[in-house]
């Protein structure tokens, strides 16, 4: 597992999050300056300079539930508020989609390339906002100065954290299922054709070498794929083409996108949830929301605007469907952590959950998420 997943895990998220928040922003036909505004509000939190350096120290991927306290925080940093159905729903996307990128990735060094192009397009959202847009800069720059040296091994303990993360996650999403790049179980279509990974030749050849390194035979075999070599590799650059297209907003031509649980995922989590011990990290878990959720600030509404409600399901009836229907294995239920920017209230939020002692228990079954409620009801 690698220490150095977490930011880009929480930066291409948050991304597909934005995207999702902006189609349906429009679909609702919500006033221009006011979707401006949450779009505004969310960028301005999620890349404030305490939360990013929190983000980016060296640390272990933490569990779905506790990333997904940290991105209900986040979507609800303005005058939007979303209830839980249609925050599963967007947590649901935002996780298929990158699970979709890093697995098409051509390179794993290439999910830098992915997260770059996350960063283009959510400058694009705060154009109008030098300020914010520096904040997106200077995250960039953190990621060049992190991830820029790292060889290709690293990279691909990067790309196998992510995938263990997402593993047993098979949500059907109408988009994927509709340009036929998802199966009907929620499995994904790997493609058999198209540009091979920029540094490599496109199969069909067979090379032996002599032990002086000369070339001595060379055999032929039909691929069966339609593999064309890479034209130029893409920008690491602050401003350039990432060639690379996985990472760009697919909600950018307005069609509705829905989800839905295939009986596999509801199975292979049901079976996850039966598999998971408790785990010893769970009190890391706790101080690592209380760090990261006190470095977010959350600016409160000025003025007498009124919040709206955003529904991320065509109607009311098939948003209160969509609550009683989802499996509970499904379910995110999101931990309340109250932190400030109130240094002297941080730092007592860790001194009380470093005195949690976490008491083995063999006989009963359950997940690191259900460990982290049970004691925050402690509190």
């Amino acid at each position: 597992m690698s220490v150095r997943t977490l930011p880009l895990l929480f930066l291409n998220l948050g991304g597909e999050m934005l995207y999702v928040l902006d189609q349906r922003l429009r679909a609702q036909n919500i006033p221009g300056d006011k979707a401006r505004k949450v779009l505004n509000d969310i960028i301005s939190t999620m890349f404030n300079r305490k939360f990013m350096d929190e983000l980016f120290k060296p640390q272990e991927l933490y569990s779905k539930k506790a990333l997904r306290t940290v991105y209900d925080r986040l979507a609800h940093a303005s005058i939007m508020r979303l209830n839980q159905a249609s925050m599963d729903k967007l947590y649901d996307l935002m996780t298929m989609a990158f699970k979709y990128q890093v697995l098409l990735c051509p390179r794993p060094k290439d999910v830098l390339l992915v997260t770059f192009n996350h960063l283009d397009a959510i400058k694009g959202f705060v154009q109008d906002s030098p300020t914010v847009i520096h904040q997106v800069d200077e995250t960039f720059r953190q990621l060049s100065e992190v991830y820029g040296n790292l060889s290709e091994g690293e990279f691909q303990l990067i790309r196998q954290t992510l995938l263990i993360f997402f593993q047993d996650l098979h949500i059907r999403v109408s988009t994927f299922l509709k340009d036929k790049v998802q199966n009907s179980n929620g499995r994904f279509v790997l493609p058999v054709s198209g540009p091979v990974p920029w540094g490599t030749d496109v199969p069909g050849v067979i090379r032996v070498f002599s032990v002086k390194g000369k070339e001595v035979k060379k055999m032929e075999f039909r691929h069966g794929g339609d593999y064309v070599a890479a034209q130029k590799e893409g920008s690491f650059e602050l401003y350039g083409d990432r060639v690379l297209k996985l990472g760009t907003n697919m909600y950018s031509a307005s069609r509705p996108v829905e989800t839905h649980m295939s009986a596999t995922s509801k199975n292979a989590a049901s079976r996850a949830q039966e598999n998971i011990v408790p785990n010893p990290l769970a009190k890391e878990e706790l101080n690592f929301l209380a760090r990261l959720m006190g470095g977010m600030e959350i600016k409160k509404p000025s003025g007498p605007e009124p919040g709206f409600r955003l529904n991320l399901f065509t109607t009311d009836e098939e948003e209160e469907h969509a609550a009683l229907s989802r499996p509970e294995e499904l379910s995110y239920e999101v931990i309340s952590i109250q932190a400030t920017q109130d240094q002297q209230r941080n730092e007592e939020l860790a001194r009380i959950m470093g005195e949690f002692e976490i008491t083995e228990q063999p006989e009963q079954n359950t997940s690191k998420g259900d460990d982290l409620l049970a004691m925050m009801d402690r509190l």
